[in-house]
């Protein structure tokens, strides 16, 4: 899967400017079924070897992938390994989709498949999800915020009315807040930077360590807020008891629940919203004042 997908499917027609650059019209256009991808992670590893087993196709299930729009798409057949050379072969800053001229890379990646294992070039590819259906209307306590969201989130992609993307402060004031607000959850609850964690929010008063609710990691817009678990993770140890963990850009909520050995729980996203994202606002809504 590639991005950005909202534009609309690739057809020759239409010009790269329109993609955010070529590699849209690369991945559509000139990978041809049996190329090697290699999953590169810095500038000396690869952890997956895939040969692409499929024509370019645009789907819709992928609008939202952890916030990424990735409707632009091919079906690969991977294979996880971990490698690593000794010293750099890819660039610093990685790119989209490019294309290796690196002997050293080529060498291992048609090596490789000449080696065993071997079933996996042939395994049979999994059925694809289906789209996950919207939600049509949200809940009436959110429908401002949600209205905010979609006209500010193109603003803020917006090099020329935002040379910057706000910092993680003015989305916790401009979104996060007033998110929990709408849901229940007075001022007097809610620790901004309380003990050096972003948002805390409390049960109960007094704001002691025992009545901490949810510990709220975030993050600035682009960042990937999935990474952010493992810090959040280290703020519950420090309180000395579980607590659930949302990860945010102030945009998308991924709540990590404490009695699930923190695996993901439920997820919403203020400019995508999803019927699965009822399950996040009724999960985080305060059930009583």
């Amino acid at each position: 899967m590639i991005g950005p997908g909202d534009a609309g499917k690739w057809t020759p027609e239409r010009g790269d400017e329109e993609f955010g650059g070529r590699f849209v019209r690369i991945f559509a256009n000139e990978v041809q079924e049996g190329d090697i991808f290699l999953l590169r992670s810095g500038m000396s590893k690869i952890k997956a070897i895939g040969l692409v087993a499929g024509a370019y196709s645009y789907l819709d299930q992928f609008d939202d992938v952890n916030g990424w729009d990735l409707q632009h798409g091919r079906r690969v057949r991977w294979l996880g390994i971990d490698h690593e050379w000794p010293d750099q072969v890819f660039g610093a800053n990685p790119p989209r989709l490019s294309r290796s001229l690196n002997p050293r890379v080529i060498e291992f990646a048609y090596g490789f498949l000449k080696s065993e294992p071997s079933d996996w070039r042939q395994r049979s590819l999994q059925e694809l999800p289906p789209p996950e259906p919207p939600l049509e209307e949200p809940p009436g306590e959110l429908a401002d915020l949600v209205a905010e969201a979609k006209d500010l989130l193109p603003l803020y992609w917006n090099r020329e009315e935002f040379p910057n993307l706000p910092s993680e402060s003015e989305l916790v004031a401009h979104f996060v807040v007033p998110c929990f607000r709408a849901l229940g959850w007075q001022n007097r609850l809610l620790g901004v930077e309380w003990h050096g964690i972003d948002l805390v929010v409390f049960e109960r008063l007094p704001r002691l360590q025992e009545n901490v609710r949810f510990v709220v990691e975030v993050k600035r817009l682009g960042a990937g807020i999935e990474g952010a678990r493992e810090q959040a993770k280290g703020y519950v140890a420090s309180l000395g008891s579980p607590k659930d963990i949302i990860v945010t850009d102030g945009i998308r909520y991924r709540l990590y629940s404490a009695g699930d050995e923190f695996h993901a729980k439920c997820y919403a996203n203020l400019w995508n919203m999803k019927r699965a994202a009822v399950k996040f606002f009724d999960y985080v809504r305060r059930s009583s004042p």
